[in-house]
């Protein structure tokens, strides 16, 4: 389904779902007492954000350390293989719901309620700040404690009165601070208006590293030389250009043009590196017309090149990445890779990656025009907050890296 479908349902049919939901909840609370018993079985959920499943990691770490409890997480089927990468939560542990027509999705709706009861879940964190159908399936779990963000008197969507820990999204601290906090309400022992009345450490939201082994990256070398044939790892040095950005919000792009004046100074400072621009399959039409309009052999279409799984593996093997503010640099941050992300419509101090990451942002009076408090949805058609950010500039933040390429030394 179209993301403004899905925003169109969640508002005139999450809305009174989530009014008669909660009048029924509270009804039901009169007559049958909470459980108190520390929660064993706990689901999170993030549906819509690759990316969130990286930055929650450090939450969900926490959680199982502190608490032993065994992890759940529910999530749209295409954005599954974002909780594969770091492998927190168990296979079978993942609740998937497809998103591809509206029958799949009101199946899988209801079989989440049955799937929640077979798992025992007494605990649902549900990480949305913008989703009443989450709201809902946090709701109608069946568990006992249920954590999520709470608008208080705050601007924010309607999404009813479910939780039992309802946690202030505080919109100065980054995003994985903000889940840190829905897991130190549900671990309080005591309860507070409103939660979470504790501190949440710069070390507390640290990324694990995945480790790879030689056979995983040699199979992706023997992808790039495929894709040309002078690829020799002692000679060229990889370079990433990611140029596109998620669907939801399609003003995250730097226009192309930027890029193909990017990677051209890139190529001519640089003699031995090879770019690479990224993308997923559907992409690679796109990726071609920036290659073409690079016009240099050393720019090479690698979109669609590399499963999702591979995509931690090409970045081990790259010495760098420029990119959209999108899914690519939270994975890139489980490995060592540089990356340095272009920011507009969101800002890098609340969903900035947690790897080794430099931001690059304008700061207009306009920007960052997408936040809780709008639902994330911007009235913005023309996206200046990114068009200002000139390549000459991009270059001057990278250049340092492109000198420590240049000055490795060739076997």
């Amino acid at each position: 389904m179209k993301v403004d479908t899905m925003r169109w349902i969640d508002y005139w049919i999450g809305v009174p779902l989530c009014f008669l939901g909660t009048v029924f909840q509270k009804t039901v609370r009169c007559f049958i007492s909470q459980g108190k018993n520390a929660p064993k079985n706990v689901l999170f959920i993030e549906l819509s954000e690759m990316g969130s499943a990286i930055l929650v990691d450090p939450a969900m770490r926490k959680l199982q350390k502190e608490a032993g409890a065994r992890l759940h997480f529910a999530i749209f089927k295409k954005n599954k293989p974002s909780l594969d990468l770091l492998k927190t939560v168990p296979d079978e542990n993942i609740y998937t719901i497809r998103e591809d027509n509206l029958l799949n999705f009101v199946l899988d709706t209801f079989k989440f309620l049955w799937w929640t009861r077979k798992r025992k879940i007494d605990a649902v964190i549900d990480l949305e700040l913008f989703s009443r159908f989450t709201a809902l399936l946090t709701g109608f779990s069946g568990a006992p404690h249920k954590v999520g963000f709470h608008a208080y008197y705050n601007e924010g969507l309607y999404r009813g009165g479910f939780l039992s820990h309802k946690v202030a999204y505080n919109p100065h601290i980054h995003i994985a601070k903000n889940f840190i906090a829905l897991v130190n309400a549900l671990l309080s022992a005591h309860k507070e208006i409103p939660y979470s009345k504790t501190r949440v450490a710069d070390e507390e939201i640290t990324i694990a590293k995945a480790v790879f082994s030689a056979d995983d990256k040699k199979k992706i070398i023997d992808i790039v030389k495929s894709c040309f044939e002078k690829y020799d790892a002692s000679k060229y040095k990889i370079i990433l250009i990611n140029p596109n950005a998620s669907e939801l919000l399609i003003q995250r792009r730097w226009p192309q043009e930027h890029f193909s004046q990017l990677i051209k100074m890139i190529l001519d400072k640089s003699p031995r590196a090879l770019v690479l621009i990224t993308g997923d399959p559907r992409e690679r039409e796109e990726a071609q017309r920036l290659k073409e309009m690079v016009g240099n052999e050393r720019c090479v279409n690698f979109a669609g090149k590399v499963t999702f799984a591979q995509l931690p593996v090409l970045y081990s093997v790259s010495e760098m990445m420029v990119t959209n503010d999108s899914g690519p640099p939270h994975f890139a941050a489980i490995t060592d890779m540089p990356t340095f992300v272009i920011f507009g419509p969101e800002t890098p101090a609340l969903y900035g990656s947690l790897g080794k990451t430099t931001p690059i942002y304008a700061g207009l009076a306009c920007s960052p025009c997408v936040s809780a408090s709008n639902h994330r949805k911007t009235a913005c058609r023309d996206n200046v907050c990114l068009k200002v950010i000139k390549p000459a500039y991009v270059f001057d933040v990278i250049n340092p890296e492109l000198d420590r390429i240049n000055a490795i030394k060739q076997s």
